[in-house]
C-alpha cells in the first residue's frame, strides 16, 4: 500500500456523486454564450473572485486525472451556483483533438500539444496561444499483484526489461538480487499495458528511454509485442488485479484503489518508496521548456533526475486552454473552474492519489489563470 494515498469512504462518495453528474461531451455545445449566464455581482452560492458565470462547462481528455476532476467539479458546482462540470475521460489523444475542434472548452492531456497541433489549436483560439497549465499532479505507480509479496524493489533497467519482454519470471536473478530475504514465487510475470492513445503511456516510455539505455520506442502507443492491452486507467489497474503475476504502469490513486501492490524503485540512487515526500523532492527540481503561462514540462530532465530521495516517475496533467479567443461566458466558467480547482489542493485530493500543488507552483498556476482573457 502507498504511504498517504490512503483513500476514504467519504472521498469515493465524492467521486461516485460528481461521476454521475458527467455527460458525454457529444451531447453538448461548446461553450457558446447561450448556455452560460453570468449572475450580476456573483449568484448565490459564490465563492468570492468567481464571476457566477453558470451554465455546464465541457472539458475532455485524460482518464489519469478522471478522480481529480470528479473532485474538482463537486466543489465548483458548490461554489458556483447553475454551474457544472461534464468531464469525459476519453484519452489525451482525444481531449486534445476535440479541444481544436472546439467541441470542448479545454482538454485534458498528459502530453502537451504535438507540434502539428499547435497551430490548429491557435486557430481554435481565435489566433491566440493555448496554454499548458499542469495542474494535476499525479504518481506513476509500477503496480503489481503477485500473491506472497508485499514488498518489492525493482531497478528501472529491471522494469525496463520487463516491459520490453526480456524478464519473464518473477523469480529471475534480476528481481532477486534487489529482494534479498524475499521469497519470490516462480510465476510469469504478466505486463498488462495501455492499448488505447494514453498520454501515461507516452511519459513512461519517455521516462524508460531518459532512465535507462535499453528503451527504444516512445509515443503515445504502448507496443502491444508483450502482454495484454486494457482501455483506460482504471482498465489496466482491473485488468491487473485479475492476474496472479500481473504487472502494469498506473496513476497511483488507480493503484491504490485496486488494492495492488506498489513497487520501491531504484531510479540510481537506491529504491525509493512513492510517497509525498520522495514526489516533492522530484517536483522541487521540476524544470519548463520556455517561458510565459505556457508551461510545458521538460520531461527529459525529470525523468533522467536520480537525486537522493526523489521519485520522479509523476505525470504533469496538463489543462489545454485556450489564452484567449473564448466568447465572454465560456471565459469566465474556464477561469472560475482553475480557480476553484486551485482552492482545493486539499487533503482531500491528496486521498484521492495526487500530490497537491503548493508554493511556487500554486503562484504560478494563479497567475495564468487570471491572464485568460
Amino acid at each position: 500500500m502507498i504511504r498517504n494515498f490512503k483513500r476514504t469512504a467519504a472521498i469515493l462518495g465524492v467521486v461516485a456523486a460528481s461521476s454521475a453528474a458527467l455527460v458525454a461531451c457529444g451531447d453538448s455545445d461548446n461553450g457558446s454564450a447561450d448556455t452560460a449566464t453570468t449572475a450580476a455581482g456573483g449568484a448565490e452560492g459564490t465563492t468570492d473572485g468567481l464571476s457566477g458565470t453558470s451554465g455546464q462547462l465541457v472539458a475532455e481528455g485524460a482518464s489519469s486525472q478522471q478522480n481529480a476532476m470528479n473532485y474538482f467539479g463537486q466543489k465548483y458546482q458548490e461554489s458556483v451556483s447553475g454551474a457544472s462540470l461534464a468531464y469525459n475521460a476519453t484519452g489525451s489523444g482525444a481531449g486534445r483533438t476535440n479541444f481544436i475542434g472546439g467541441q470542448v472548452m479545454f482538454a485534458g492531456s498528459d502530453s502537451p500539444l504535438k507540434d502539428d497541433q499547435v497551430e490548429p489549436a491557435a486557430q481554435r483560439c481565435g489566433g491566440n496561444e493555448a496554454w499548458h497549465l499542469p495542474f494535476v499532479i499525479g504518481p506513476v505507480a509500477i503496480a503489481y499483484n503477485l500473491e506472497g509479496v508485499d514488498n518489492l524493489n525493482l531497478d528501472v533497467d529491471t522494469v525496463a526489461k520487463i516491459f520490453k519482454g526480456e524478464i519473464t519470471k518473477w523469480n529471475d536473478p534480476a528481481i532477486a538480487e534487489d529482494n534479498e530475504g524475499t521469497e519470490l514465487p516462480d510465476t510469469n510475470i504478466s505486463v498488462v499495458y495501455r492499448s488505447d492513445e494514453s498520454g501515461t503511456s507516452d511519459n513512461f516510455q519517455k521516462f524508460l528511454g531518459s532512465a535507462t539505455d535499453i528503451w527504444d520506442t516512445e509515443g503515445q502507443q504502448f507496443p502491444a509485442a508483450v502482454g495484454e492491452g486494457a482501455n483506460g486507467s482504471n482498465g489496466v489497474a482491473s485488468q491487473t488485479t485479475a492476474i496472479d503475476g500481473g504487472i502494469t504502469y498506473v496513476e497511483a490513486g488507480f493503484a491504490e484503489q485496486q488494492g495492488l501492490g506498489i513497487a520501491n524503485l531504484d531510479f540510481g540512487a537506491g529504491p525509493v518508496e512513492l510517497s509525498t515526500e520522495t514526489v516533492g523532492v522530484a517536483l522541487e527540481n521540476l524544470q519548463f521548456k520556455g517561458e510565459g503561462h505556457n508551461m510545458v514540462v521538460d520531461s527529459e530532465a525529470l525523468f533522467a533526475s536520480n537525486n537522493e530521495g526523489s521519485y520522479p516517475l509523476i505525470l504533469t496533467v496538463y489543462e489545454i486552454v485556450c489564452s484567449a479567443g473564448y466568447d465572454e461566458s465560456t471565459s469566465a466558467m474556464v477561469k472560475d473552474f482553475l480557480t476553484v480547482a486551485l482552492d482545493n489542493q486539499d487533503e482531500q485530493l491528496h486521498e484521492l492519489g495526487y500530490i497537491p500543488v503548493t508554493g511556487a507552483h500554486a503562484e504560478r498556476l494563479a497567475e495564468a489563470v487570471a491572464a485568460i482573457q
